[in-house]
């Protein structure tokens, strides 16, 4: 069973341009992260024939706050990974009964929900939130799945009467970027970070002035990084080829709805004024 808690999803990112020392640090990890979890740091770093420098510093790169962070966020995969094999989930297999399959979908989008938690940037979720508050525009690009929650995000905008554009054709999503300004937030959607419509216009909108943001793949290293301001990453266990965005989607999802919670929140009272208003009131469509 593929894994896809936060701390082991960070470590497979990171490692790809992680420093030798970096590696046999990782690797240890990762070959029996029960070991390494609540292992001192001195005793890591003989064990991996490394340093503590190199430990901490490896910590902090990965987005904890010190060695202790890296610690308690391991220990907390652990307990993710021994309730996923209470549940004995797996991918769907040939001759899954639908209870199977109604378990193992149901549980990796729980976990995948845990993962994205743990690797949301609060900081990033802070900066997008703040710029949507300022701007004159916000601009949606995604295609396929990704369109799914940009439309989904364009309505969520409209309830708090914020401008928002988003469209079906790519052509029109290049036409949006393109006549951007510095007063305008553009918003990214891609798992992969590879699609090349959706990179396009982000370098469309980042040459126009724009602010950009992205909901992509945690620890994504793309050409969509390239031109973006704010990376909000999203955990799932979708990599290479995939029959079709599932846990993906449901990651991306639940970053929207943070955005927009996070929105009303420090909105409160405008916000629920509007969304009293923009209701919508089956007796007054009646009549």
């Amino acid at each position: 069973m593929s894994e896809i808690n936060g701390t082991n999803f960070r470590l497979e990112e990171f490692r790809r341009r992680a420093s030798p020392a970096e590696m046999l640090v990782i690797d240890y990890v990762l070959a029996d992260v029960e070991r390494a979890a609540g292992i001192p740091i001195r005793r890591l770093a003989e064990e991996t024939q490394t340093s503590v420098s190199t430990i901490m510093r490896l910590s902090r790169k990965l987005g904890y706050e010190g060695y202790r962070g890296f610690q308690q966020a391991l220990i907390y995969d652990l307990a993710l990974r021994r309730r996923s094999a209470r549940t004995a989930m797996g991918d769907v297999a040939r001759g899954d009964s639908t209870r199977a399959i109604v378990h193992k979908i149901t549980d990796k989008s729980m976990r995948t929900l845990d993962a994205t938690a743990q690797t949301v940037d609060v900081s990033a979720v802070d900066a997008c939130v703040q710029k949507m508050m300022e701007c004159r525009c916000v601009n949606l690009f995604g295609l396929g799945a990704s369109l799914l929650v940009a439309k989904d995000f364009q309505l969520k905008l409209l309830r708090a009467s914020i401008m928002c554009n988003c469209s079906d054709d790519w052509h029109t999503q290049l036409l949006y970027a393109k006549n951007m300004g510095d007063d305008d937030l553009a918003i990214a959607i891609s798992y992969s970070g590879l699609t090349h419509e959706v990179i396009e216009c982000a370098r469309t909108a980042k040459r126009a002035g724009a602010t950009v943001a992205a909901i992509t793949s945690v620890g994504a290293d793309t050409d969509l990084l390239r031109y973006t301001d704010i990376v909000l990453g999203v955990a799932a266990s979708e990599q290479g080829i995939r029959s079709g965005a599932m846990a993906s989607r449901i990651a991306q999802l639940n970053v929207v709805d943070i955005l927009f919670a996070t929105y009303a929140s420090r909105n409160y009272d405008e916000a629920s004024l509007l969304f009293t208003k923009n209701a919508f009131d089956r007796s007054a469509s009646a009549e």
